[in-house]
Order: C-alpha cells, then structure tokens, then sequence
C-alpha cells in the first residue's frame, strides 16, 4: 500500500469505517490511558461493530490476552466493544517456548509473571541466565533505561540475547509519561546486544492478529479492508505500513505535547519529519 503524501484529518471514525472490515486497534492511549477508559474510543468500537465490521485489540503489553481482558473489564471496557484481543505477550510466549528449559533472567515487575506461567522457563540470577526477558522496568516511575546500563552491558559482553515483551519505548499513564520496556531494549542494541521484539511494528503480532479476526468472520479479509488505529508512530504507525494496511492515528496520546495543542498546518509539518506518515489522523477516537 502506497504511503501517503499527506495525512487527511478526521472528524470522526465514521466518516470512513465503511471502508474496512477489520480495524486493528490499540489499547493503551486509545482505548483507555492505563487510569480511565475514553469513553468516546469505547462507543466507536462498538458501532464499528454494529455496522458489520470486525475489532481486534492489539497491544504490546507484555501479559497474556487473558489478563488485558480483565483489566478491560476493570476498567468498564465491555466486550461488546471488541471480537478479539492479540498482545504481545502473546507472542512473547511462544518465543520463551521455543527455548524451554533455558535459565532466563527476568526484568520487570511482578505483574508481568503470568506471561511465563506454565512455560518451562527456569528464572535465575542475572550470573546464571542464558537469556534475558524484559517486561519493562522493575519501577517505571522511578527508573529510566540509564538505571540498566551496567547491567546490559554486562549481557552485551556476554551476548545473551534480550527478548523485549513489550517495544513500546513510553506510555502514557494516566497523563504522565513512563518508560516501557522498549526503550530498554533499545538501549541494548546500541550496546551492540541483541534485542528480539515480540510486539508492534513487527509482523507476527499483525499476523495473529488477522488470524483471530477471520477466526471470528469466519472468512478471509482482504489487506485494502484493513485499517490500524494507534497513537505511536514508531509502533502503530509504523507497523500499519509495513502490515501494508491503513493506519489512523489518535493525536492524543504518547504524541499529545507535540501534537494537541498545534494547528492543523503545524502538525502536518510535526508528521512530515517522522519515520512514518499515518494515512488519517483525529484528536481522540470518536465516531
């Protein structure tokens, strides 16, 4: 799909949601901020739903879809609202499978433990382990990726391999802008270490995603059907184009200091100096 020379602003989701089956939508930033659910994000979903069309969550979060369900309903997301929810974690599982039996070294919090329940994946010392698995930081309001930097690059000298769960490099929490796991597999690579990344932009996650919606179709969707909604350009964005799908991105979100405030024209020049140029673009997801 070609890329386009200019963004076209939206109203509103409706003026276009009869162009896709599929919407493949994030959560964090669009549906809710990790705090509260956005309401207006919530409604559109639901009338894309109505009127025919398919909604998969998609998100790098580093926990099974199971629990991003729950934290959904937590948060008065109800499940009419989406067929289907793909997480990184997801992914991620699959990744630590395949090297069942070998001792990793786990960084991140203890809410992300879940990601590798069940798996035959023995946590030891960061001395001991043959890999590593980042979830993000042990304490993301306190921490930054400088805080890992003798760490990684004690990993890097001994080439283990780092499996990011969750490639997001920030988010925004409840207003406040946090550090996530990403950006410390970021830091890694530029150490020369090797980062492996199981979420947006990369592939397999769009591709389990499409599987679960024609799952729920019951019939295969054609790309041109397809439309991915986020507020990152490094993930969302980024990821839509390489998927080759359309992508809409919500102005509100990891984005918004550049963004919310600028006229239109300002932000078409913010948009034209990124890596990756959204085909649509709306302040919050609304219908």
């Amino acid at each position: 799909m070609p890329i386009a020379t200019r963004t076209a602003p939206l109203a509103g989701f409706s003026e276009i949601a009869g162009q896709f089956d599929l919407c493949l939508c994030d959560i964090w930033g669009v549906v809710h901020n990790g705090v509260t659910a956005h309401r207006n994000a919530v409604e559109a979903l639901i009338a894309m739903r109505e009127q025919g069309g398919t909604v998969v969550l998609v998100t790098n979060a580093p926990r099974p879809h199971r629990e991003i369900r729950a934290q959904l309903a937590g948060l008065g997301v109800p499940e009419v609202a989406f067929d289907a929810v793909v997480t990184s974690g997801d992914v991620c599982r699959s990744l630590i499978a395949a090297r069942a039996g070998e001792p990793l070294y786990m960084i991140g919090p203890d809410r992300d433990l879940p990601l590798i329940a069940g798996l035959d994946a023995p946590r030891v010392s960061a001395e001991e382990a043959a890999y590593v698995l980042c979830t993000g930081l042990f304490n993301d309001e306190e921490e930054t990726a400088e805080t890992y930097a003798d760490m990684l690059t004690d990993f890097a000298r001994r080439k283990l391999s780092l499996i990011c769960a969750n490639p997001d490099l920030v988010v925004d929490r409840g207003g406040r802008i946090v550090p996530c796991a990403g950006s410390l597999a970021l830091a890694y690579e530029e150490m020369g270490g090797e980062a492996i990344y199981a979420g947006k932009p990369h592939r397999p996650i769009y591709d389990a995603a499409l599987a679960a919606a024609q799952e729920a179709r019951g019939a295969t969707i054609d790309k041109a059907r397809i439309c991915a909604i986020g507020d990152a350009i490094r993930t969302d964005i980024a990821g839509a184009h390489s998927y080759g799908v359309t992508s809409i991105m919500v102005l509100a979100g990891i984005h918004a200091q550049d963004l919310m405030e600028a006229s239109w024209e300002a932000r078409h020049g913010w948009i034209g100096e990124q890596s990756h140029r959204p085909d649509y673009a709306c302040e919050h997801l609304v219908w």
